[in-house]
């Protein structure tokens, strides 16, 4: 096990400092950590789990995006509401996005939204756990341990991977929830081999690899298989005592956790320098597009639950500055990744799904933190969990709808309000999971998945 430093994605408002570290297990093939995993899986698909193999890529903007300035604009609001951007025309009549996404303008029919999504808590670590979990539980900034598996990690026990080799739940580059790695993605109380496979790194970067496919240092593949062929020497001792259903399976376990390590089907999805640079360029050359785009790879190698972190969003001011840097990141990523869905025959079975913990207040500030008025920059929003988005598209899920929508000024939802647990129950839908799926707490007392399991009917 060891210990890498991930950098910093910037400062939030709560003044911690956004270091990921990404904690290496993997290369250590002697311990027993992979194949409790592929057991874990296979006693889950005993309980009567879906084979539709559809996948989810989860786009997670961390630190909360504004939805006044992405996705709901109101261009009839007072100034201090209706922001710096003008909306635009997009391929669906009456679907109007920010004018700094002219590539989704263009794809519309593609993906729908929900603009009346709301949990109500404006609090960082209180809105994260809602949206990655669909409960409140106490959490907040003050409290802010994870309570429940993140959904990732639930899909991860329930389907597993789609196909031998891979991670059934990958995050790219980590798994980061208002600075808690893997926070609440995590697996929780179902265990923390169902955490997010993390890949680190920069996959933007020419030197990018997946260190976690390294072998520990001393280990070669030699010495790995000198170790495999010892063990099977052992095991096919103890089958001419022992030939039962438990020793069959504890074989299966072993040779998917090496092929995930030596076999050439994790290494081969994780090579993002296969693909063409003419896509590579539509995606992005930035971190945010390549993150994307190898989260394509792995849905497409197998992988059925991926979260790319896109992380920065905290704009209290000089929301402009951010805007304008950020908002054309998203706008190739996204459009490029529909695309590239879509082309390769993938969008059918592939969900995307683009949100953060909450949205920013409608009513813009004056930029000065306390200080002067703009001392601090062009003013920026607050927290706000009452009126929020959240972009769905594939897997089944109808394009160029919008669900729902918010007040003139975008306070509140206005028609249609939908809670996290109907985001959760519309992805488990797409995934063939019985969004009335029961988890056993430690003390052994069922608990309901989603106190709402209903979906978005509008999108199906």
């Amino acid at each position: 096990m060891f210990q890498l430093d991930l950098g910093s994605t910037g400062r939030y408002c709560d003044g911690l400092n956004r270091r990921s570290f990404l904690k290496l297990g993997v290369s250590g093939m002697a311990s027993l950590g992979l194949a409790d995993v592929f057991r874990a899986r296979a006693l889950s698909s005993q309980t009567g789990n879906t084979t539709r193999s559809t996948s989810c890529i989860l786009i997670w903007l961390d630190g909360g995006p504004s939805h006044m300035d992405l996705y709901d604009m109101k261009p009839d609001a007072p100034a201090e509401y209706r922001g710096i951007w003008r909306p635009i025309r997009t391929r669906v009549p009456g679907f109007d996005i920010t004018e700094l996404f002219p590539k989704q303008a263009r794809i519309t029919d593609k993906f729908s939204m929900v603009r009346s999504l709301h949990h109500n808590t404006g609090d960082h670590f209180a809105g994260g756990h809602r949206m990655l979990t669909t409960k409140d539980m106490g959490v907040s900034g003050a409290n802010n341990g994870q309570r429940f598996p993140g959904i990732g990690a639930i899909v991860a026990r329930e389907v597993g991977a789609r196909r031998p080799g891979l991670p059934a739940y990958a995050a790219v580059p980590n798994a980061s929830s208002i600075g808690l790695t893997p926070g609440y993605f995590g697996g929780h109380m179902l265990g923390a081999h169902l955490n997010p496979y993390q890949t680190g790194g920069d996959p933007n970067s020419p030197t990018f690899s997946v260190q976690n496919l390294n072998l520990a240092q001393g280990l070669t593949l030699d010495r790995l298989e000198e170790r495999r062929s010892l063990t099977r020497h052992f095991d096919s001792a103890r089958r001419s005592l022992e030939r039962n259903g438990t020793v069959q399976a504890m074989d299966r376990f072993a040779q998917e956790a090496f092929e995930f390590v030596t076999g050439p089907t994790a290494r081969n999805a994780f090579d993002i320098n296969r693909e063409d640079p003419r896509l590579r360029d539509m995606y992005g050359r930035h971190s945010w597009g390549q993150s994307t785009l190898l989260a394509r790879r792995l849905v497409e190698a197998g992988s059925t639950f991926v979260n790319v972190h896109f992380g920065g969003w905290d704009h209290h001011w000089d929301l402009q500055a951010g805007m304008e840097r950020y908002l054309p990141m998203v706008d190739s990523s996204v459009s490029a990744l529909f695309q590239d869905l879509d082309e390769r025959g993938l969008l059918e079975t592939t969900l995307v799904v683009l949100c953060g913990e909450f949205s920013r207040t409608p009513r813009m500030n004056d930029g000065g933190n306390g200080g002067a008025p703009r001392s601090m920059g062009t003013p920026g929003r607050d927290h706000w969990g009452d009126s929020m988005f959240c972009l769905l598209g594939g897997g089944g899920v109808r394009g160029g709808i919008v669900v729902g929508s918010t007040d003139r000024n975008g306070t509140r939802p206005h028609s249609r309000p939908v809670t996290p647990a109907n985001i959760h129950a519309t992805i488990y839908q797409v995934l063939g999971i019985d969004p009335r799926l029961q988890l056993l707490d430690p003390s052994g007392r069922p608990v309901n998945v989603l106190e709402d399991p209903t979906s978005i009917s509008e999108l199906f």
